[in-house]
């Protein structure tokens, strides 16, 4: 009896080994050549009267951080509803254009917020985090996939490099001042943008064929709809986001 449970168990462990490997394979990312590539052109608005910026309490190092009035970044809305810094993918894309890495992707740490307040990147590329400040910064993650980051940045460590492998949105926030909130993008592919200040963007030399396109912000959440994009053409498309 053991030894038919034995074997039932080891022929479940390779079935489960065998479809691990083929999700693996089906989901690695083919670089080439795009023929009649198309472009997505779009715009994400909120759904409701823009929310005013909120001032930050500026409690620690008010020389250098209370120089200037600092707002909460988390949702900026223009006065014609668009929405500044969410990030629009097509994550089940699985063929397309060579991801580009890039080195060194820059994000600051100037007069006490995070400039920009949010990167996107293709993942397994390489950031720059620049201290600007010239004080104690540290920088700690919030992630599950990839490796948490925490690490003090005193005023004469100018640069500290951190690659982030695997696709993950990952918040930013710094331990000596509690009203720091960052984050990064790390995307799947690189058919990938970050709305603008009236929430326009645009995506280009994507293959014919019709995907799942997604928008994530990180007050209102996730929302994806399908999009066809025509060979050599452009598609269009609006994302309405409602608060939460």
């Amino acid at each position: 009896m053991f030894e038919r449970f034995r074997k039932r168990l080891t022929g479940a462990a390779i079935a489960l080994a065998m479809v691990a490997v083929a999700s693996g394979a089906a989901g690695a990312y083919q670089g080439g050549a795009v023929a009649n590539g198309g472009a997505i052109d779009g715009v994400v608005v909120y759904d409701g009267t823009p929310p005013p910026m909120k001032r930050l309490e500026i409690s620690k190092d008010r020389d250098v951080c209370g120089a200037h009035p600092l707002y909460d970044q988390s949702l900026m809305v223009a006065p014609d509803g668009g929405i500044a810094n969410a990030v629009v993918t097509l994550p089940d894309l699985q063929k397309g254009e060579p991801i580009k890495l890039l080195e060194g992707v820059v994000f600051d740490q100037k007069g006490c917020q995070y400039a920009p307040h949010l990167i996107a990147f293709p993942a397994g590329s390489t950031i720059k985090i620049i201290n600007s400040d010239g004080i104690l910064h540290s920088i700690h993650t919030e992630s599950t996939i990839n490796p948490v980051v925490d690490m003090a940045q005193p005023g004469f460590k100018k640069t500290i490099s951190v690659t982030v492998a695997k696709p993950e949105a990952i918040k930013v926030t710094c331990d000596a001042h509690n009203w720091m909130e960052g984050w990064w993008y790390a995307a799947p592919n690189p058919y990938y943008a970050v709305t603008d200040a009236h929430g326009r963007f645009s995506i280009r030399n994507v293959p014919p064929g019709t995907y799942m396109i997604e928008v994530w912000q990180e007050k209102l959440g996730t929302a994806r709809e399908q999009v066809v994009v025509p060979a050599a053409g452009v598609a269009n498309v609006k994302f309405t986001l409602k608060p939460r």
